[in-house]
């Protein structure tokens, strides 16, 4: 098996695109679709769903707390231009809102209030509300997880070649402490079961690549992604790989008494690499964490890393991080700057050498 996968990646080009490889020498789809799919690298966006403050309401973030303002002032277009643009990981954060209407009046309208249009009613109905931070950065281009993910899916089956898009999500449920903020609802296990059901009404089974479908007979994830598990990228095509990026805490409601993830939708960040649950990483510092990263995607870990933070490196027009995100080998490396922000500097950031995904500089190389 493994001599298999070298002689795969020997035989494949750098620069070959393997979301569309020309069938020239070096980038045969035969090639592509025997490596794993722990063996790509692509760009996604972080926060993928969060339109910009609106101006007055910003205006009274500034006053209040000028760098919490800055890391704010950015936003994104629509999940399906972003998809076109070549995103293939994006990020959802949602609170939780079985009865609906919580997030219906937001504090930070009602303290600055703003003609900028933005639809609340969805706000009314129950279900997931996709949130970055209540009250204050509420506006999303779809405000309901299950439309995000309808989105998202009639997408895919326009584009049923994509290579395997990874979604990752935070589950807001940390107070805001400012006077007159809803109350947030806790995620417990019974909110852990609605948010897989959501995600299963919308997804098929054969478009998600589960932690059951990976681990498969191993005794565990950790044993099975190991040994190589992942699917090939022939296989993977046109699938979705869900994971909860959420600390030791939340992890644990989710997993409740499972020895891994029997029966869950997504994947966990893994406490640490050796963790039986362990498919999965998150680890956004691609400097100070660079050769962390590099040992988890070589043990068979995927991993999201990040290419740029709170308006920083845009700001600076600094690419030392993107340079060593994509050096490290995690497979999804995430930024807020898929087109740069004029205001800021002409920082954005691509793959290297162009292509919506190509063979990974770590996993991928023999």
């Amino acid at each position: 098996m493994i001599a298999a996968l070298f002689a795969a990646a020997l035989a494949i080009s750098p620069t070959c695109d393997l979301e569309h490889p020309s069938g020239k020498a070096g980038c045969t789809r035969a090639a592509v679709d025997a490596l794993k799919m722990n063996q790509i690298q692509v760009v996604g966006s972080h926060n993928s769903y969060k339109m910009a403050i609106a101006p007055k309401e910003m205006a009274n973030v500034r006053a209040r707390n000028p760098k919490a303002a800055d890391t704010l002032d950015y936003s994104h277009e629509r999940l399906t231009d972003q998809l076109n643009a070549g995103a293939r990981q994006l990020e959802l954060d949602f609170v939780y809102d079985p009865e609906g209407g919580r997030y219906y009046s937001p504090l930070g309208h009602k303290m600055a209030p703003d003609t900028t249009p933005y639809d609340l009613e969805p706000m009314k109905k129950p279900g997931m509300k996709v949130i970055h931070v209540p009250d204050i950065d509420y506006r999303s281009v779809c405000p309901l997880l299950a439309d995000c993910f309808r989105e998202i899916k009639a997408w895919s089956d326009k584009h049923p070649e994509h290579v395997p898009i990874l979604i990752i999500f935070n589950l807001k449920q940390d107070q805001l402490k400012v006077p007159g903020a809803v109350p947030l609802l806790p995620f417990d296990a019974k909110a852990m079961d609605a948010v897989d059901a959501e995600m299963r009404a919308v997804f098929r089974a054969d478009q998600l690549i589960t932690p059951d479908s990976v681990q498969g007979k191993h005794k565990t994830l950790r044993e099975a992604v190991a040994a190589g598990a992942w699917p090939t990228l022939g296989k993977a095509r046109g699938k979705f790989l869900l994971a909860m990026d959420e600390g030791p805490e939340v992890v644990a409601v989710y997993r409740g008494n499972r020895k891994n993830l029997e029966g869950r939708a997504m994947f966990i960040n893994a406490p640490d690499e050796t963790s039986p649950a362990a498919g999965y990483i998150t680890l956004n510092e691609p400097i100070k964490e660079n050769a962390r990263i590099q040992a988890a995607v070589k043990a068979g870990l995927i991993v999201r890393t990040r290419a740029d933070a709170d308006t920083w490196e845009a700001r600076r027009n600094d690419r030392a991080p993107q340079v060593a995100a994509f050096a490290s080998g995690a497979q999804y490396v995430s930024t807020d700057y898929m087109h740069p922000d004029k205001r800021f500097s002409d920082y954005e950031t691509h793959l290297p050498g162009g292509g919506l995904a190509r063979p990974n500089p770590v996993t991928a190389k023999p």
